[in-house]
Protein backbone atom coordinates (compact mmCIF):
# COMPACT_ATOMS: atom_id res chain seq x y z
CA UNK A 1 0.00 0.00 0.00
CA UNK A 2 1.19 3.50 -1.17
CA UNK A 3 0.16 6.73 0.86
CA UNK A 4 1.07 10.09 0.88
CA UNK A 5 3.07 11.66 3.80
CA UNK A 6 -0.08 13.57 4.48
CA UNK A 7 -2.46 10.50 4.48
CA UNK A 8 0.03 8.32 6.59
CA UNK A 9 0.20 11.50 9.20
CA UNK A 10 -3.39 11.48 9.66
CA UNK A 11 -3.72 7.98 9.75
CA UNK A 12 -0.86 7.69 12.66
CA UNK A 13 -2.33 10.77 14.49
CA UNK A 14 -5.60 9.35 14.38
CA UNK A 15 -4.96 6.22 16.23
CA UNK A 16 -2.37 7.74 18.72
CA UNK A 17 -5.25 10.38 19.71
CA UNK A 18 -7.27 7.37 19.95
CA UNK A 19 -4.98 5.62 22.44
CA UNK A 20 -5.34 8.38 24.83
CA UNK A 21 -2.67 10.99 23.37
CA UNK A 22 -3.53 14.75 22.74
CA UNK A 23 -4.19 16.01 19.16
CA UNK A 24 -1.07 18.00 19.33
CA UNK A 25 0.91 15.21 20.96
CA UNK A 26 -0.15 12.68 18.56
CA UNK A 27 0.75 14.75 16.12
CA UNK A 28 3.75 15.52 16.55
CA UNK A 29 4.81 11.79 17.01
CA UNK A 30 3.54 11.50 13.83
CA UNK A 31 5.81 14.05 12.38
CA UNK A 32 9.01 11.65 13.24
CA UNK A 33 7.36 8.22 12.21
CA UNK A 34 6.73 9.93 9.02
CA UNK A 35 10.30 11.22 8.76
CA UNK A 36 11.05 8.37 9.21
CA UNK A 37 9.23 6.65 7.00
CA UNK A 38 9.66 9.11 3.79
CA UNK A 39 13.22 8.53 4.52
CA UNK A 40 12.52 4.60 4.02
CA UNK A 41 13.46 3.64 7.49
CA UNK A 42 10.53 1.91 8.26
CA UNK A 43 11.54 0.45 11.05
CA UNK A 44 11.17 3.76 13.09
CA UNK A 45 7.83 4.26 11.39
CA UNK A 46 4.38 3.19 11.14
CA UNK A 47 5.38 -0.18 12.51
CA UNK A 48 5.78 1.59 15.65
CA UNK A 49 2.42 2.91 15.99
CA UNK A 50 0.58 -0.28 17.84
CA UNK A 51 3.10 -0.52 20.33
CA UNK A 52 3.25 3.20 21.26
CA UNK A 53 -0.73 2.78 21.16
CA UNK A 54 -0.29 -0.24 23.57
CA UNK A 55 2.11 1.39 26.12
CA UNK A 56 -0.37 4.95 26.04
CA UNK A 57 -3.52 2.61 26.93
CA UNK A 58 -1.96 1.02 29.35
CA UNK A 59 -0.36 3.75 31.21
CA UNK A 60 3.55 3.16 30.04
CA UNK A 61 3.42 6.93 28.90
CA UNK A 62 2.22 10.43 29.75
CA UNK A 63 -0.78 11.29 28.00
CA UNK A 64 -0.64 14.58 29.71
CA UNK A 65 2.64 15.51 30.94
CA UNK A 66 4.08 18.56 32.26
CA UNK A 67 7.14 19.69 30.54
CA UNK A 68 9.89 21.57 32.57
CA UNK A 69 12.80 23.32 30.98
CA UNK A 70 15.26 25.21 32.88
CA UNK A 71 18.92 26.16 31.78
CA UNK A 72 21.69 25.20 34.45
CA UNK A 73 24.13 27.67 32.09
CA UNK A 74 24.86 30.06 29.65
CA UNK A 75 24.96 26.84 27.21
CA UNK A 76 23.88 24.12 29.62
CA UNK A 77 20.16 22.55 30.03
CA UNK A 78 17.80 19.72 31.13
CA UNK A 79 14.29 19.67 29.64
CA UNK A 80 12.31 17.21 31.95
CA UNK A 81 9.91 15.29 29.60
CA UNK A 82 7.51 13.93 32.82
CA UNK A 83 7.32 10.27 30.75
CA UNK A 84 5.74 11.71 27.76
CA UNK A 85 6.02 10.97 24.48
CA UNK A 86 9.80 10.97 23.41
CA UNK A 87 9.46 12.29 20.38
CA UNK A 88 7.89 15.76 21.25
CA UNK A 89 10.03 15.74 24.38
CA UNK A 90 12.64 15.77 22.26
CA UNK A 91 11.68 18.05 19.46
CA UNK A 92 10.88 20.78 21.91
CA UNK A 93 14.13 20.17 24.13
CA UNK A 94 16.02 20.73 20.06
CA UNK A 95 13.77 23.80 19.44
CA UNK A 96 15.55 25.31 23.00
CA UNK A 97 19.24 24.19 22.06
CA UNK A 98 19.36 25.53 18.89
CA UNK A 99 17.86 29.17 20.47
CA UNK A 100 20.70 28.73 22.43
CA UNK A 101 23.26 28.10 20.12
CA UNK A 102 22.29 31.02 17.76
CA UNK A 103 22.64 33.38 20.96
CA UNK A 104 26.08 31.40 22.93
CA UNK A 105 27.77 29.16 20.05
CA UNK A 106 26.95 26.08 21.59
CA UNK A 107 24.22 24.15 23.41
CA UNK A 108 24.32 21.16 25.33
CA UNK A 109 20.41 20.03 26.45
CA UNK A 110 20.09 16.70 28.31
CA UNK A 111 16.21 15.33 27.76
CA UNK A 112 15.33 13.43 30.78
CA UNK A 113 12.63 10.92 31.54
CA UNK A 114 10.83 10.44 28.42
CA UNK A 115 9.81 7.45 26.40
CA UNK A 116 11.14 6.14 22.89
CA UNK A 117 11.88 9.08 20.79
CA UNK A 118 12.10 7.05 17.08
CA UNK A 119 14.55 8.13 14.59
CA UNK A 120 16.99 10.80 15.41
CA UNK A 121 17.92 12.05 12.55
CA UNK A 122 14.72 13.96 13.13
CA UNK A 123 16.07 16.13 15.40
CA UNK A 124 19.69 16.43 14.22
CA UNK A 125 17.91 17.60 10.71
CA UNK A 126 15.76 20.63 13.13
CA UNK A 127 19.32 21.76 13.68
CA UNK A 128 20.41 21.90 10.12
CA UNK A 129 17.71 23.26 9.03
CA UNK A 130 18.40 26.56 11.14
CA UNK A 131 22.29 26.39 9.73
CA UNK A 132 23.41 24.51 12.85
CA UNK A 133 25.43 21.34 13.39
CA UNK A 134 22.87 18.78 15.46
CA UNK A 135 24.44 15.69 17.37
CA UNK A 136 22.09 13.55 19.37
CA UNK A 137 22.40 10.35 21.50
CA UNK A 138 20.12 8.17 23.53
CA UNK A 139 20.26 5.12 25.57
CA UNK A 140 18.13 2.33 25.04
CA UNK A 141 17.15 -1.10 27.15
CA UNK A 142 19.72 -3.38 26.79
CA UNK A 143 19.75 -5.96 24.23
CA UNK A 144 23.43 -6.20 22.95
CA UNK A 145 25.98 -8.26 24.14
CA UNK A 146 29.37 -6.25 25.17
CA UNK A 147 32.65 -7.33 23.07
CA UNK A 148 33.83 -10.23 24.65
CA UNK A 149 30.43 -11.26 26.37
CA UNK A 150 27.51 -13.44 26.13
CA UNK A 151 24.89 -11.81 27.82
CA UNK A 152 23.13 -8.19 26.93
CA UNK A 153 24.42 -5.14 29.09
CA UNK A 154 23.70 -2.15 26.72
CA UNK A 155 21.14 -0.94 24.14
CA UNK A 156 21.56 -0.34 20.56
CA UNK A 157 22.34 3.62 22.27
CA UNK A 158 22.48 5.14 18.49
CA UNK A 159 23.99 8.46 17.32
CA UNK A 160 22.80 11.16 14.85
CA UNK A 161 24.83 13.93 13.26
CA UNK A 162 23.77 16.79 10.62
CA UNK A 163 25.66 19.93 9.14
CA UNK A 164 23.96 22.60 6.66
CA UNK A 165 25.00 22.29 3.24
CA UNK A 166 23.79 24.61 0.54
CA UNK A 167 19.97 25.10 -0.37
CA UNK A 168 18.89 23.17 1.65
CA UNK A 169 20.94 20.01 1.39
CA UNK A 170 23.06 18.10 4.54
CA UNK A 171 24.67 15.45 5.58
CA UNK A 172 23.04 13.38 8.06
CA UNK A 173 23.43 10.39 9.77
CA UNK A 174 21.78 8.25 12.14
CA UNK A 175 23.12 5.05 13.10
CA UNK A 176 23.41 2.65 16.47
CA UNK A 177 25.93 1.39 17.79
CA UNK A 178 24.75 -2.48 16.71
CA UNK A 179 25.80 -4.11 13.36
CA UNK A 180 21.73 -2.98 12.93
CA UNK A 181 19.49 -1.59 14.38
CA UNK A 182 16.91 -3.94 16.66
CA UNK A 183 13.93 -1.98 14.78
CA UNK A 184 15.28 -3.77 11.15
CA UNK A 185 15.13 -7.24 13.21
CA UNK A 186 11.60 -5.90 13.50
CA UNK A 187 11.27 -5.05 9.77
CA UNK A 188 12.39 -8.42 8.92
CA UNK A 189 9.64 -10.17 11.27
CA UNK A 190 6.98 -8.39 9.42
CA UNK A 191 8.05 -9.25 5.63
CA UNK A 192 9.06 -12.85 7.12
CA UNK A 193 12.55 -12.48 5.72
CA UNK A 194 15.45 -13.34 6.66
CA UNK A 195 18.30 -11.38 8.09
CA UNK A 196 22.48 -11.41 7.60
CA UNK A 197 24.11 -13.75 9.88
CA UNK A 198 26.29 -10.52 11.18
CA UNK A 199 23.37 -8.67 12.83
CA UNK A 200 22.59 -10.74 16.04
CA UNK A 201 23.11 -14.01 17.44
CA UNK A 202 20.58 -16.60 19.39
CA UNK A 203 20.11 -17.91 22.67
CA UNK A 204 23.38 -19.89 22.76
CA UNK A 205 25.31 -17.11 21.45
CA UNK A 206 25.67 -18.37 17.85
CA UNK A 207 25.22 -16.64 14.98
CA UNK A 208 21.70 -16.49 13.15
CA UNK A 209 20.02 -15.20 10.29
CA UNK A 210 16.21 -15.94 11.62
CA UNK A 211 14.51 -12.92 13.19
CA UNK A 212 12.57 -14.58 15.07
CA UNK A 213 15.24 -16.52 17.11
CA UNK A 214 17.74 -13.29 18.05
CA UNK A 215 18.22 -13.20 21.35
CA UNK A 216 21.05 -10.28 21.29
CA UNK A 217 22.68 -8.11 18.91
CA UNK A 218 26.32 -7.28 18.26
CA UNK A 219 28.17 -4.20 18.59
CA UNK A 220 29.15 -2.66 15.39
CA UNK A 221 33.00 -2.85 14.67
CA UNK A 222 33.50 -5.13 18.12
CA UNK A 223 35.19 -3.75 21.16
CA UNK A 224 34.63 0.20 18.89
CA UNK A 225 31.05 0.04 18.67
CA UNK A 226 31.30 -1.50 22.49
CA UNK A 227 33.00 1.74 23.30
CA UNK A 228 30.57 4.14 21.02
CA UNK A 229 27.72 2.48 22.94
CA UNK A 230 29.04 2.81 26.41
CA UNK A 231 30.05 6.79 25.25
CA UNK A 232 26.58 7.08 24.54
CA UNK A 233 25.18 5.56 27.48
CA UNK A 234 27.27 7.66 29.91
CA UNK A 235 25.93 11.02 28.49
CA UNK A 236 22.25 9.96 28.11
CA UNK A 237 22.18 7.75 31.09
CA UNK A 238 24.72 8.22 33.58
CA UNK A 239 25.39 12.28 33.19
CA UNK A 240 21.30 13.04 33.47
CA UNK A 241 20.97 10.67 36.53
CA UNK A 242 19.03 8.16 34.95
CA UNK A 243 19.35 4.26 35.17
CA UNK A 244 22.16 3.42 32.96
CA UNK A 245 23.58 0.11 31.65
CA UNK A 246 21.60 -2.81 32.15
CA UNK A 247 19.33 -0.90 34.35
CA UNK A 248 17.58 0.82 31.64
CA UNK A 249 13.64 0.08 31.40
CA UNK A 250 12.94 -2.76 29.15
CA UNK A 251 10.83 -1.65 25.99
CA UNK A 252 8.75 -4.91 26.49
CA UNK A 253 8.55 -5.65 29.84
CA UNK A 254 5.69 -3.60 31.40
CA UNK A 255 3.64 -1.13 29.41
CA UNK A 256 1.81 0.13 32.18
CA UNK A 257 5.34 1.85 33.79
CA UNK A 258 7.16 4.80 32.75
CA UNK A 259 10.82 4.26 31.27
CA UNK A 260 12.49 7.05 32.28
CA UNK A 261 14.81 7.11 29.31
CA UNK A 262 17.24 9.93 28.34
CA UNK A 263 18.52 12.18 25.50
CA UNK A 264 21.23 14.41 24.93
CA UNK A 265 21.15 17.07 21.81
CA UNK A 266 24.58 18.97 21.04
CA UNK A 267 24.18 22.49 18.96
CA UNK A 268 26.89 23.81 17.58
CA UNK A 269 26.63 27.22 15.64
CA UNK A 270 29.41 27.76 12.67
CA UNK A 271 28.90 31.55 12.83
CA UNK A 272 31.11 30.97 16.12
CA UNK A 273 33.49 29.38 14.32
CA UNK A 274 34.52 29.74 10.63
CA UNK A 275 31.43 31.35 9.71
CA UNK A 276 28.49 29.71 8.34
CA UNK A 277 28.45 30.67 4.49
CA UNK A 278 32.22 28.99 4.17
CA UNK A 279 30.81 26.38 6.38
CA UNK A 280 27.89 25.30 3.98
CA UNK A 281 30.65 26.06 1.24
CA UNK A 282 32.84 23.10 2.62
CA UNK A 283 30.21 21.21 3.35
CA UNK A 284 28.56 21.30 -0.13
CA UNK A 285 32.11 20.59 -1.57
CA UNK A 286 32.67 17.68 0.15
CA UNK A 287 29.14 16.42 -0.90
CA UNK A 288 30.76 16.70 -4.12
CA UNK A 289 34.13 15.05 -3.81
CA UNK A 290 32.33 12.39 -2.77
CA UNK A 291 30.34 11.82 -5.07
CA UNK A 292 33.14 12.72 -8.00
CA UNK A 293 35.41 9.64 -5.87
CA UNK A 294 35.81 6.76 -8.61
CA UNK A 295 33.28 4.24 -6.66
CA UNK A 296 34.16 0.68 -6.05
CA UNK A 297 33.46 -2.32 -7.95
CA UNK A 298 29.94 -3.20 -7.66
CA UNK A 299 28.83 0.33 -7.10
CA UNK A 300 27.57 2.99 -8.87
CA UNK A 301 28.45 5.98 -7.78
CA UNK A 302 29.99 6.83 -3.64
CA UNK A 303 26.65 8.83 -1.87
CA UNK A 304 27.91 11.29 1.13
CA UNK A 305 25.61 10.18 4.08
CA UNK A 306 22.08 10.81 4.36
CA UNK A 307 22.18 10.91 0.29
CA UNK A 308 20.56 7.87 -0.33
CA UNK A 309 17.62 8.58 2.09
CA UNK A 310 16.82 12.39 0.63
CA UNK A 311 16.84 10.49 -2.72
CA UNK A 312 13.84 7.97 -1.16
CA UNK A 313 12.06 11.01 0.51
CA UNK A 314 11.85 12.39 -2.95
CA UNK A 315 10.57 9.56 -4.82
CA UNK A 316 7.93 9.19 -2.00
CA UNK A 317 6.82 12.46 -2.51
CA UNK A 318 6.29 11.31 -5.78
CA UNK A 319 4.83 7.88 -5.63
CA UNK A 320 3.87 8.08 -1.98
CA UNK A 321 5.31 5.67 0.87
CA UNK A 322 5.13 1.92 0.88
CA UNK A 323 3.14 0.63 3.87
CA UNK A 324 3.31 -3.04 4.79
CA UNK A 325 -0.34 -3.96 4.18
CA UNK A 326 -1.00 -5.59 7.65
CA UNK A 327 0.35 -2.25 9.49
CA UNK A 328 -2.11 -0.09 7.13
CA UNK A 329 -4.86 -2.88 7.98
CA UNK A 330 -4.16 -2.25 11.62
CA UNK A 331 -3.83 1.47 11.00
CA UNK A 332 -7.22 2.07 9.23
CA UNK A 333 -9.65 -0.51 11.74
CA UNK A 334 -10.82 0.83 14.59
CA UNK A 335 -8.90 -1.11 16.79
CA UNK A 336 -6.52 0.28 19.37
CA UNK A 337 -3.93 -2.29 19.97
CA UNK A 338 -3.98 -6.19 20.19
CA UNK A 339 -2.44 -6.58 23.66
CA UNK A 340 0.60 -7.94 21.26
CA UNK A 341 3.99 -6.29 23.74
CA UNK A 342 2.92 -6.25 27.00
CA UNK A 343 5.69 -8.48 29.24
CA UNK A 344 6.87 -9.59 26.62
CA UNK A 345 11.16 -10.45 26.36
CA UNK A 346 12.77 -7.59 24.40
CA UNK A 347 13.57 -10.15 21.73
CA UNK A 348 9.54 -11.02 21.91
CA UNK A 349 8.39 -12.27 18.38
Amino acid sequence: MRLSKEQLHELIATKLHKAGLTEDHASGVADVLVHADARGVHSHGAMRVEYYAERIAKGGLNSNPEFKFEKTGPCTAIFDGDNGVGHVAAKLAMDEAIKMAKENGVAVVGVRRIGHSGALSYFVQQAANENLVGISVCQSDPMVVPFGGSEPYYGTNPIAFAAPGKDGEHITFDMATTVQAWGKILHARSKNESIPDTWAVDSNGERTTDPFKVNALVPIAGPKGYGLMMMVDVLSGILLGLPFGNKVSSMYHDLTEYRNLGQLHIVINPEFFTGIKGFQEDIATTMKDLNNIKPAPGFDQVSYPGQRSAEREKKYEENGIEIVDHIYEYLISDVVHNNAYDNKSPFAK
